[in-house]
Parts: structure tokens; sequence; C-alpha cells
């Protein structure tokens, strides 16, 4: 079975490599995958917003390392990975990217709230 989603479209410029689920990409290579592509994101959440206009959508947004990466979680999504969205403070989220007038998004379709890995960074037996 061929997967497309890692293939240029007939007539276009290769697509430069990048990490595919359930490997993370970094903020700063968010750019790289086209419009639509599934990835993986990670970081610390920094702000969560519930716009009483919005409709039940939740705006996420993650820092790591690199940069911030803006996630957004429709209601249904959010019902299911409700536990992480309220109370997560390191996620991984898998989802499609989008971009809108110059802004990149990460469309979430799963939410893992991986916070414990927070706790290992004070673990001196873990260093490197």
């Amino acid at each position: 079975m061929q997967n497309h989603a890692h293939s240029p479209a007939p007539g276009s410029a290769p697509v430069a490599d990048w990490p595919r689920p359930p490997s993370a990409l970094v903020a700063a290579r968010l750019g790289q995958p086209p419009s639509g592509a599934r990835v993986t994101v990670a970081g610390i959440v920094i702000l969560r917003q519930r716009p009483g206009t919005a409709k039940g959508v939740i705006f996420l947004t993650l820092e790591d390392e690199t940069g911030v990466v803006n996630v957004i979680v429709w209601r249904k999504m959010y019902e299911t990975y409700r536990r992480a969205v309220i109370s997560g403070r390191l996620l991984r989220v898998t989802g499609r990217v989008q971009r809108d007038h110059g802004v990149t998004h990460v469309i979430a379709e799963e939410i893992e709230d991986i916070s414990a890995m927070l706790d290992s960074l004070l673990d001196p037996a873990s260093a490197v």
C-alpha cells in the first residue's frame, strides 16, 4: 500500500524531508510540510483560549525550544481529549497542517498529555 502523503504531487517540486508521526516536528520546521499533511507537534501549553464566539472551538498555543505552534481543537476533539486539553502542561498533538492568511495551525486529531515527562527533567539520573 503506497502512502501518497509523503509524495509530491505530479509536476510539483519535491517536498523537503520532515519528521512524520509519531516523531514530533519542532515549531521552527512547521513550514516544511504541505498544507493538509499529518504532523505531530509537542510543547509546553502557554495559552488556552475558548472565545465565546468560537462555537466550542479551543485554541492552544504550544511552545518548544524553537518557537510556538498554534493548535485548533474542534468541539468533538475537545470532548474526546477534554482532560488533556484542560489540565495538560506538556502536550503531544497529532493533526493536519492548515495554512490560512499567512498563519499556520495544526488541526488536532489526537491529543496526548505527556506532562509526566516534565518530572524527569528534575531527575539528576536522567541528565545527559
